[in-house]
């Protein structure tokens, strides 16, 4: 019987990662321009601004990629706790002085100089340190109940700290992100129903007795026409931009909505311009170039060289899938309006440094792999 030829990845990386990644980059720059033209010319008469802003968080991105790309993944174990404790010191200090509010939300520390949403950097310290964790500290197989318990103390500080925020698809994202992490190093079923049941209670008695911030969001979902000029104004305004895309759209840069319409169109609500202008099917293709990208980082942790590598890129892959999905969710009225911005797509900031980080060191991952062909 003839072998399987076995070809070494280490010094070529995985290609297709790379183009998705380069693609998705580059149109996200197009659409930023084209959703932002008029904010940018309303608010600081200049209807480039926002794209130059995007550019150098592009092109910020892209420097952070190729340096981690390059760094062998192996060293950055001895980062894992100090990542951490920073993470967890950024999500405290959004409740001092250097917290900073927008629409009645506390999301931002703003040092002057630059800002920073504790809420996007503790994800990727999450997927580092459990990477770490579960990989050289912990076996969930063996040590099953320590395992869980300092994986659900973690998560469930992170979830609290952001909640408080108040920033619910954030929140739900680390919440996700932590257990699924868990459950691919080893977690049980029957951790995942009893904890996962457990937070689903919290937060609806959070819910029913604090009421405010949550449940005024979770009314605008159930109908978002109820208010259609007020709180349900921008889900509204984003429907709206679909409907009108149709199935081929109205053509690139003549949308209607980013006219002042829709709010903030290059952030969140990226998605509604895309349909609008480039219809059901510039919609359906964003979507098949994410799958494709997922599944990529998914392949890579299936033949990543060790456990270690195995669930970084699991957590990338995860991280990617719940940003999309959840987005997708959010701007199509099946989900409660709340920030959750468009990977590589939404107007660059924290998000996009951390992604494109992530994404380089799956790179690295994937040089030091073999892929049986």
């Amino acid at each position: 019987m003839k072998k399987a030829k076995v070809r070494s990845k280490f010094h070529e990386g995985d290609y297709w990662m790379i183009v998705i990644t380069i693609l998705l980059s580059l149109f996200g720059l197009v659409m930023v321009f084209s959703a932002s033209y008029y904010t940018g010319l309303s608010k600081f008469g200049d209807a480039l601004y926002y794209l130059k802003q995007d550019i150098k968080w592009v092109v910020g991105g892209w420097i952070v990629f190729t340096l981690l790309s390059f760094l062998d993944y192996h060293a950055l174990r001895i980062f894992a706790i100090p990542v951490l404790v920073v993470g967890f010191v950024l999500l405290g200090l959004i409740f001092t002085p250097l917290g900073s509010s927008i629409n009645n939300a506390t999301r931002w520390l703003d040092f002057k100089v630059f800002t920073v949403m504790p809420g996007e950097v503790i994800k990727a310290c999450f997927i580092l340190f459990f990477a770490w964790y579960y990989s050289y500290k912990c076996n969930l197989t063996k040590h099953k109940f320590n395992g869980a318990l300092v994986g659900f103390v973690l998560t469930g500080a992170a979830f609290v700290l952001i909640l408080k925020q108040p920033n619910f698809s954030t929140a739900g994202i680390v919440l996700m992100l932590g257990i699924g992490i868990m459950f691919i190093a080893g977690l049980s079923w029957w951790w995942i129903i009893i904890c996962g049941g457990g937070a689903v209670a919290a937060f609806a008695a959070v819910v029913i007795l604090k009421g405010g911030y949550i449940a005024e969001r979770l009314d605008n979902f159930w109908d978002p026409f109820a208010d259609a000029l007020g709180k349900g104004y921008q889900v509204s305004q984003g429907l709206l931009a679909f409907g009108s895309g149709g199935v081929t759209g109205l053509g690139l840069g003549k949308s209607v909505e980013k006219a002042l319409y829709l709010p903030e169109p290059m952030n969140d609500f990226i998605l509604p311009i895309i349909g609008e202008e480039l219809g059901f099917i510039g919609v359906m293709a964003l979507v098949i170039a994410f799958v494709i990208l997922i599944w990529r980082l998914f392949t890579i942790s299936m033949h990543a060289s060790d456990k270690f590598g195995m669930l970084i890129a699991a957590g990338v892959a995860l991280h990617m899938a719940l940003q999309v999905i959840l987005n997708i969710a959010v701007v199509t009225a099946s989900f409660p309006p709340t920030g959750v911005v468009l990977p590589l797509i939404s107007l660059g900031g924290t998000s996009t440094i951390l992604v494109m980080g992530e994404l380089g060191i799956v790179y690295n991952i994937s040089k030091q792999t073999k892929v049986t062909i």
